[in-house]
């Protein structure tokens, strides 16, 4: 008898044991880390009418702040059904994804470590790279020093070219964003000279024929004051191709 009761509190025992164990299992399960996937763009538009920034991956976390439709936000990362974002008001958190739709292709190249830097040509469009090189051969032929491109005024030409699209208008005053130097300023970059070009056509060469025969656009293109640039280059229903090139002095 005494046998027989020894080996029902060691099988007692284990079965107490499982029971925590499984426990254990639930609540890592439950309250584990997620762990996050990089994306293939940076910028998003908010497709919402009104969108909750939160503090974390998850309805259970506070709200932040909150972004309006067809607002842009600088994505990080993807946990789960969530993107981790930035606001334009230096709010960060995180937001459903299925309100968010992805602008154009990361533009930032991995062998940079500051924002705001110069990067070559790899990470453009090939139109945006041919665009660019036209650009430049006009510079040199001039007797003027090559553009180089800029991570944040790269990003900023192809949100205001997709702006352009998305709210249907062309002008260098943006309804979101107000002119190219108020829009500059909201995404925080420093300069010291600034200038826009913007053309729909449906041609590379053409859209920068067009410049060179505008006296305006021409004189932002043989600038020696500017030294920096970044070209957006969006399909458009309308034009087939919608351009935006800022450059800036630093």
């Amino acid at each position: 008898m005494k046998i027989i009761q020894i080996s029902r509190k060691k099988i007692l025992i284990l079965f107490m044991l499982m029971i925590i164990i499984c426990i254990f299992s639930i609540i890592n399960n439950s309250y584990g880390m997620q762990h996050y996937y990089k994306l293939d763009f940076s910028t998003g538009l908010v497709t919402a009418s009104k969108l909750n920034v939160r503090s974390g991956p998850s309805t259970k976390y506070n709200i932040v702040t909150t972004v309006n439709k067809n607002e842009y936000i600088r994505v990080f990362a993807g946990v789960g059904d969530w993107y981790i974002i930035q606001t334009d008001n230096d709010y960060v958190g995180a937001v459903s994804k299925q309100y968010v739709k992805a602008i154009y292709p990361n533009s930032n190249n991995s062998n940079n470590t500051n924002q705001g830097t110069t990067q070559g040509t790899s990470n453009l469009t090939s139109d945006e790279k041919e665009v660019f090189n036209l650009i430049n051969a006009q510079r040199t032929e001039a007797g003027l020093t090559a553009l180089k491109i800029d991570n944040e005024v790269q990003r900023v030409a192809r949100i205001k070219a997709q702006d352009m699209v998305d709210n249907n208008y062309f002008s260098h005053n943006s309804p979101t964003y107000g002119s190219p130097f108020d829009m500059l300023k909201s995404f925080k970059i420093s300069y010291k000279t600034a200038g826009e070009n913007i053309a729909g056509n449906s041609s590379n060469s053409a859209a920068v024929k067009a410049w060179m025969n505008s006296s305006g656009h021409k004189a932002n293109i043989l600038n020696s004051s500017f030294n920096y640039t970044g070209i957006g280059v969006v399909s458009s229903n309308k034009y087939g191709k919608m351009y935006v090139q800022i450059f800036v002095g630093k």
